[in-house]
């Protein structure tokens, strides 16, 4: 994907991209590739195939939720800074908190967000799990199966709020035994399944509400 290309299909999810929201995401791109030789923080590093499975992907998320009526939104198990950091860029009103289990990729968030002069967005070093605080929404993206998932993130979601895992091919993994199980404590809001462009690869959005919190 070219930023020409991400350009035009950011615009068919309804999203209007500034020259400075641009030269931060280029930046970040920079810096990700940059910390990527001493970190593992991803395996994709061709600026088309970043723009695309990384960013464009992260974006996808407004395709089941309208961010301009969110306030606080956590990102658990946020790696390199997916979707979180794009969130942020794109979405600037939005408080995020980013989660992630190893120092190493917090101490790189924390870096990112300084260098991209990003405001009300932190990296904590804590599994989602441990975390206490309540958000708006929360997103996970492409960190655990989603009956394990929902462990470790619908506490973290308030009770008006939304969690929204980010998948790959959901079909596998999303079986009518496993609905079963998760209707029992959740709500599942929304399957929203679609290919990527250009190269066609299956994603799903899956939202989720909580029962009876």
């Amino acid at each position: 994907m070219t930023k020409e290309e991400f350009e035009i299909e950011l615009k068919k999810l309804g999203i209007n991209i500034t020259l400075e929201q641009q030269n931060q995401l280029n930046k970040f791109y920079t810096l990700l590739i940059d910390w990527n030789k001493s970190i593992n923080l991803t395996r994709i590093t061709e600026i088309k195939d970043v723009y695309l499975k990384h960013f464009y992907d992260s974006l996808t998320l407004v395709k089941v939720v309208n961010l301009d009526n969110i306030v606080t939104l956590c990102d658990v198990g946020t790696g390199a800074g997916f979707p979180g950091i794009v969130l942020k860029i794109l979405y600037p009103h939005l408080k995020i908190t980013l989660l992630d289990s190893l120092q190493k990729r917090v101490n790189y968030l924390n870096i990112i967000i300084k260098k991209l002069d990003l405001k009300d967005i932190k990296a904590i070093h804590i599994r989602g799990e441990d975390y206490k605080e309540t958000f708006d929404l929360v997103v996970a993206r492409a960190v655990a199966n989603i009956e394990k998932l929902v462990k470790y993130t619908m506490h973290l979601v308030k009770s008006d709020g939304s969690f929204v895992a980010m998948k790959g091919n959901i079909e596998e993994e999303l079986t009518e035994d496993i609905k079963n199980k998760l209707s029992k404590k959740y709500k599942i809001i929304k399957i929203e399944e679609f290919n990527l462009p250009i190269e066609n690869s299956k994603r799903s959005l899956v939202v989720l509400k909580n029962k009876y919190k």
